[in-house]
């Protein structure tokens, strides 16, 4: 069983990757991970301003692979 630590570091660096893999460093103006992990309760809030029309969808998707890194990670 991952320990907490271990959950949050999961899901912030899922989320990270899924930004900068989408969009160039140069464009994130701003990235805000926030992940808890409480009573087995996972909350992940991904903001992003990277001047980009599409950066509330690369947000969302960031938040959805976090929850999905954490999924495997539980599955291991």
């Amino acid at each position: 069983m991952p320990t907490d630590e271990e959950v949050v570091q999961t899901a912030a660096q899922a989320a990270e990757n899924v930004v900068f893999s989408r969009l160039d460093r140069s464009t994130v103006e701003d990235l805000d991970v926030r992940v808890t992990f409480e009573d087995g309760v996972l909350e992940v809030d991904v903001y992003l301003d990277a001047g980009d029309a599409d950066a509330d969808r690369v947000a969302d998707d960031a938040a959805l692979a976090a929850r999905g890194a954490v999924d495997d990670l539980f599955a291991e």
